[in-house]
């Protein structure tokens, strides 16, 4: 287990809400939608391992991602939490809820399925990463433009890619993610984190972008086989990223659970 590093939205003393970011992402990409649900709940977003600024470490499975979490909510005296997690961050806190359904009061998961996504192998992202020469990095929008030749054709990537990047006060860039791990663990972490007979029966919400093919029509049996309480949710106008995307929306479909 390894200390996460956390961005607390507020609201203390209110009921509590952990939310956990997707591959490459950060608790950075929770700042618009948990500010704003912090209005009615203590919302913290968290830095899983290897990912922005917690700590790094060889290991990256699904025990070890959920344990962490399990350890940060202990860490700060949280018995019973909301969880919600996007992307990667669904995986995780879908297998933490069938783990531990005792420090689950309600599960939000957004746009993944309890399936194997080995066909989603990004490995045009990684190749690209891979090859960018940090010795000689210049800026960010030379990182992008870098990406665009090494075959990342869509520039909302590019872009996402670029906020991993962080320059010393010396002018020397580093990854923020450690990248050797993530690449090493990736088929591990984009096959199904469940197991047959992994089951949350509390109460769960999936939200699902309407323009995005991470969640096909077919999922919805496996999703209520493991999660029988759970009611899915689709939002037309949206991509694999609702709470960005269609964050009003997104923001009234987690309110209403909570």
């Amino acid at each position: 287990m390894i200390p996460l590093f956390h961005r607390d939205f507020g609201t203390p003393g209110r009921p509590p809400l952990t939310l956990l970011h997707g591959l490459l992402g950060s608790s950075r990409n929770w700042q618009m939608a948990g500010r704003e649900l912090a209005a009615d709940y203590h919302a913290c977003a968290l830095d899983l391992r290897n990912h922005g600024r917690s700590p790094h470490a060889a290991a990256t499975s699904y025990a070890e991602l959920a344990g962490d979490v399990l350890g940060w909510l202990d860490a700060h005296g949280i018995e019973k939490t909301t969880l919600l997690g996007h992307s990667l961050g669904g995986k995780v806190a879908m297998w933490l809820a069938c783990h531990h359904p005792e420090r689950v009061a309600r599960l939000v998961v957004v746009d993944i399925a309890p399936r194997d996504y080995r066909s989603h192998a990004h490995q045009t992202e990684f190749a690209a990463m891979h090859s960018l020469r940090l010795e000689t990095l210049r800026s960010r929008a030379e990182a992008e433009r870098h990406f665009a030749d090494a075959g990342v054709a869509d520039e909302a990537m590019r872009k996402f890619l670029v906020t991993n990047l962080e320059c010393s006060d010396e002018g020397r860039w580093r990854w923020m993610i450690n990248l050797s791990a993530l690449t090493e663990a990736l088929p591990t972490l984009l096959g199904d984190s469940l197991d047959a007979t992994a089951r949350y029966a509390g109460p769960a919400l999936w939200i699902v972008g309407g323009r995005s093919d991470y969640v096909r029509a077919d999922d919805a049996a496996r999703i209520v086989r493991h999660f029988p309480g759970a009611r899915i949710e689709r939002i037309a106008d949206s991509g694999h990223n609702p709470h960005i995307d269609a964050r009003t929306e997104f923001v009234r479909l987690v309110r209403g659970l909570l």
